[in-house]
């Protein structure tokens, strides 16, 4: 595919999913799943941790957990039966008042493999969501001022029935708040594609009921019934937090500590 699909005429420009984010290159990537690869990224690091992404959830990310000197995060019903108290998985609300591990694998099939796909292609990944969009928007716009490419990409989800991408409203609308503050931050969006104007666009409309968007979207409600409510509420909870995590070698670690 080339352009238009590519979105290289503008400065700023929005995707979605795997294909999305191989189609539309950048020199700085946002890579936006809400519920909940990057919300579980935002607080995992923003409480000191390092995370190390992986795309598959069975015997290998043990194996490669094993190999890097750190905690595998379980699944969210595992971290709940006997035993398993207090041990970390993608539950954003339990990583944010449990036991902070100082290396943890996320296995994510989707936000993982995105972002890992454009880190090898040469963009600098940071994970952004509802509650770092404020920090991560502030953060990109000096690079951006100065004439670097953003690409957000809102990974959606996948249809049991076929894989293939269903967009989902969350992660709109965290792709949407994260360009709303690059945009305050420049004060610009001249350079900007259709896409990344209308997902800043949708979210200035939906901002004043975004809790309860976010709660009867198809993501939060799927959450809601399987007793999750609270990360729901833990991922509607815009600019709750200062971390930006940028993808290094090491896994995502805060962009403070890079320097």
């Amino acid at each position: 595919m080339s352009a238009p699909f590519d979105q290289s005429d503008a400065a700023v420009r929005m995707e979605w999913g795997p294909v999305g984010a191989a189609v539309v290159r950048a020199d700085l990537a946002v890579v936006v799943d809400v519920l909940s690869f990057t919300t579980a990224v935002t607080v995992a690091v923003g409480r000191g941790s390092t995370v190390l992404p992986f795309a598959w959830r069975d015997e290998r990310a043990a194996a490669y957990a094993a190999s890097h000197d750190a905690v595998l995060a379980v699944g969210r019903l595992e971290a709940r039966r006997a035993g398993a108290v207090g041990a970390p998985s993608l539950s954003p609300s339990g990583l944010l008042t449990g036991p902070v591990a100082p290396r943890l694998v996320l296995p994510s099939p989707n936000g993982s493999t995105i972002s890992a796909s454009l880190r090898d292609a040469g963009a600098h990944v940071v994970a952004g969501c509802l509650r770092n969009a404020s920090a991560v928007g502030r953060w990109l716009a000096p690079s951006v001022a100065s004439g670097s490419t953003v690409v957000v990409v809102a990974a959606g989800e996948r249809w049991v029935t076929d894989g293939s991408l269903r967009p989902a409203l969350e992660d709109q609308l965290g792709a949407g708040a994260v360009l709303t503050a690059l945009r305050d931050a420049t004060g610009s969006t001249s350079a900007w594609s259709p896409e990344a104007l209308s997902a800043a666009e949708l979210f200035d409309v939906v901002r004043p009921r975004l809790r309860d968007r976010l709660r009867a979207c198809v993501g939060g409600r799927e959450l809601a019934a399987a007793g999750f409510g609270d990360d729901v509420d833990v991922a509607a909870d815009l600019d709750a937090s200062e971390a930006v995590p940028v993808l290094t070698e090491r896994g995502f670690v805060a962009a403070g500590a890079l320097s």
